[in-house]
């Protein structure tokens, strides 16, 4: 694939943003930070509210819905947002900003944005690469929960439940989710929902002791990742109507 631009740097005054949109249809806002430009993504990760609509001081993006805050340069959470921004990074070439070259699926992700570098690498040769077509089930309910999965591309359909108690997630996943997080959970063995490819995709597999085990060493970002799960399975169990 070719170099896809974003858009021009006039676009973007400092200190203020813009939505804008790749030629394959990729949605992004982009930031200038005192001439510094960085790419997020275009709507919230709390409601699908247009983050362009936010308010920006040239450090931090607030969004206008409900005051969640952001670091625009890292994109970590500030005060009560409770997740981190999928960040897409720019290269720019005289007069154009471009899309560079993308982070792997856990450097992207809510769960593991901004760990040590060294953390996030044992992680990392944990994780075995999957392709999987469309229509495939991953697992089931009952299944053992020894993995869980991070979404490297494609659509993945939550349902909780069994047979015709069976109801859907209600949430879609993006490029770095984790989802199967069960393995990372003391006390579930098991599955309590199936996962079925809406599309061909990837994925990479981790073993869930394995990974606890790696951030037990490294206390810090075990915090934080057990901190941001809470926050994860909430936001999906209450999207999904689970009591």
């Amino acid at each position: 694939m070719g170099k896809r631009l974003i858009c021009q740097v006039a676009d973007v005054p400092e200190n203020t943003l813009k939505e804008c949109q790749a030629e394959d249809g990729l949605k992004l806002v982009v930031a200038n930070a005192g001439g510094e430009f960085y790419g997020v993504q275009a709507q919230c990760p709390h409601q699908d509210v247009a983050l362009c609509e936010g308010l920006f001081d040239g450090s931090t993006l607030t969004c206008h819905m409900h005051l969640w805050q952001w670091d625009i340069r890292t994109g970590e959470p500030r005060g009560i947002a409770e997740a981190p921004l999928q960040r897409y990074p720019l290269t720019r070439e005289g007069g154009a900003l471009y899309l560079g070259a993308e982070g792997t699926a856990l450097d992207v992700g809510e769960l593991f944005n901004g760990l040590p570098s060294s953390t996030l690498g044992k992680l990392a040769a944990l994780a075995k690469r999957e392709d999987h077509p469309a229509g495939a089930t991953l697992y089931r309910p009952g299944d053992p929960a020894e993995d869980f999965y991070v979404l490297d591309s494609g659509r993945v359909e939550f349902l909780v439940g069994r047979g015709e108690r069976a109801a859907p997630g209600g949430f879609m996943l993006n490029k770095g989710e984790v989802f199967g997080w069960a393995a990372l959970l003391e006390g579930y063995p098991n599955r309590i929902a199936s996962a079925r490819f809406l599309e061909a995709s990837s994925v990479l597999r981790i073993n869930g002791k394995a990974a606890l085990g790696i951030l037990e060493v490294d206390p810090g970002a075990g915090f934080i990742v057990m901190r941001r799960l809470a926050a994860l399975i909430a936001r999906y169990l209450a999207t999904s109507g689970v009591k």
